[in-house]
């Protein structure tokens, strides 16, 4: 009897259903996509640096300039949903290895563009080819790691490569442009892209597809076209009037477009966007949390950048590494909020807490003078946005796919990203807004008695601490509106081991 028990004890436990072995190669697999996300978080902001050396080398206007930047977010943007739904019925790394060639190829016309119009045109395609490839990398990694904590390990990689990507970005644009040239921002993105696609191809194995699944043609007219419409009319109120036909008109076109969207998602059979995506509290809690802490996030890129190179004189360079303690504490915050705060509260303490924190950083930023040192006014806020944007993050990705069936892991992927790009888009128009008439507003009470550069310093400043504190804002109001939508404790997913006490209260 003894002997029959020591044998069916060391007979191995089958598995149970539905579960499958872990991948072998996952953490290299982690590491495939977390270059491909750098690449794509770095082009964001890496070009911001060299554009006016572009400027000066192809002979475009300052009004041209813009579309450098336009160009990208517009395909990016508009594709998203569309993209994130083909990785769902084609296959991943179907999408995943034709949006790292695309990209690539993107770039290396780009770095080599004798014109504007080239150049734009490859940003253009570089936001297509990324639409494709961001919600592939973010699929792939919510389909390959099984195991909650490690799972939480590589969402929390993830993270941090999204929360610094973007300062990393200003501190490789400003180097690349000091040292090399500008074209080097766009040639940089062929090292990752080939690291990538290597190991790509070696490492990730085949995709399921979407069984019977169908792309929902309607759905991708209606809301690409919206998101054009939305981005395209927030970038042009940004570089021109609110009041424009071309800024109001498209923004109207675009909010329309996408109220036929989502009436139309509730009454196809094969929505592009399945509204049992969207309308779980905790997945909807992350899309309006990247969505609202994107738009006051680019007052601390844009306008913090703008204040150390026209105020104090830094240099590209010198901003970028002003940058790094932002950069590291996103980094360490991310991971340490997916690895160890994620498991036990959940992602609701995890956003009130960034949003407060950041709030707080925008608000300790707004004491900033003419002659600020560096100490005294900056390092400070930086540490405290950082380890904020590095809490908000670290949850995003792991909420806003979890719980989602594998066929629709790409377009909840997508969903996350599109958040990002709106609310980066809205950031612009308004925060660019505020701060002209910020500057405006204080020429005018202040004309009499001042030198005119002294003037002009001190408006500029008075724009960026205007911005600062409508930023911190919009940190105080995302801290209520998404603490309350996000279910407090942790996340729950179907197939996760229950808790010894709930096995026990079900015995």
């Amino acid at each position: 009897m003894a002997a029959h028990s020591a044998a069916r004890a060391a007979r191995p436990r089958p598995q149970a259903a539905g579960a499958t072995a872990a991948d072998p190669r996952r953490w290299l697999i982690l590491a495939v996509i977390a270059a491909a996300q750098l690449m794509v978080v770095l082009d964001l902001t890496v070009m911001n640096l060299a554009l006016p050396s572009a400027q000066h080398a192809l002979k475009f206007t300052a009004a041209d300039r813009q579309w450098v930047v336009t160009a990208y977010a517009l395909s990016f943007g508009s594709l998203l949903l569309f993209c994130g739904r083909l990785a769902d019925l084609i296959g991943r790394k179907v999408t995943f290895m034709t949006g790292l060639v695309g990209f690539a190829a993107a770039s290396a016309v780009g770095g080599a563009a004798n014109g504007f119009a080239m150049l734009v045109t490859a940003r253009a395609c570089q936001g297509l080819f990324g639409a494709l490839l961001a919600p592939s990398a973010l699929s792939l990694l919510a389909t390959t790691f099984k195991d909650p904590k490690e799972r939480a390990r590589a969402f929390g990689v993830y993270g941090a490569v999204a929360a610094a990507g973007g300062g990393l970005g200003l501190l490789l644009g400003g180097a690349l442009t000091s040292y090399l040239s500008w074209r080097w921002c766009m040639y940089i993105n062929l090292v990752f892209a080939t690291t990538a696609i290597v190991g790509a191809a070696l490492l990730v194995g085949r995709q399921d597809r979407t069984p019977g699944g169908r792309l929902d043609i309607p759905g991708v007219v209606s809301v690409s076209g919206g998101m054009f419409c939305l981005v395209y009319g927030f970038s042009n109120a940004a570089s021109h009037s609110w009041r424009t036909p071309s800024t109001w008109g498209f923004l109207a076109v675009g909010v329309a477009l996408l109220i036929a969207f989502a009436v139309w998602q509730g009454r196809t059979a094969h929505p592009l966007l399945p509204p049992r995506v969207v309308l779980d509290r905790n997945r909807a809690g992350a899309y309006l949390t990247v969505l609202i802490s994107g738009a006051a996030t680019f007052g601390i890129f844009l306008f913090l950048v703008y204040y150390m190179q026209v105020t104090l004189g830094y240099s590209a360079v010198v901003s970028g590494l002003a940058m790094l303690p932002m950069v590291a504490l996103s980094g360490t915050m991310a991971t340490l909020g997916n690895t160890k705060l994620m498991p036990r509260f959940g992602p609701q303490p995890m956003v009130i807490a960034g949003m407060l924190l950041n709030a707080a950083g925008m608000i300790w930023l707004t004491r900033i003078g003419v002659h600020s040192g560096y100490a005294s006014a900056l390092l400070g806020p930086l540490m405290v946005t950082g380890a904020g944007m590095g809490l908000i993050f670290g949850m995003v990705a792991a909420t806003g796919t979890s719980g989602v069936a594998p066929h629709d892991a790409g377009v909840a992927s997508a969903s996350i990203n599109t958040g990002q790009q709106l609310g980066g888009s809205i950031g612009t128009a308004l925060l660019n807004t505020i701060a002209a008439s910020a500057a405006t507003g204080y020429v005018t009470d202040h004309s009499h008695g001042l030198p005119a550069p002294r003037l002009m310093q001190l408006a500029a400043v008075h724009g960026y601490t205007t911005v600062f504190w409508w930023c911190a804002g919009i940190f105080a109001v995302g801290a209520v509106i998404c603490g309350a939508l996000l279910r407090p404790g942790p996340l729950t997913r179907p197939g996760d081991a229950p808790s010894p006490k709930a096995a026990t209260a079900r015995s």
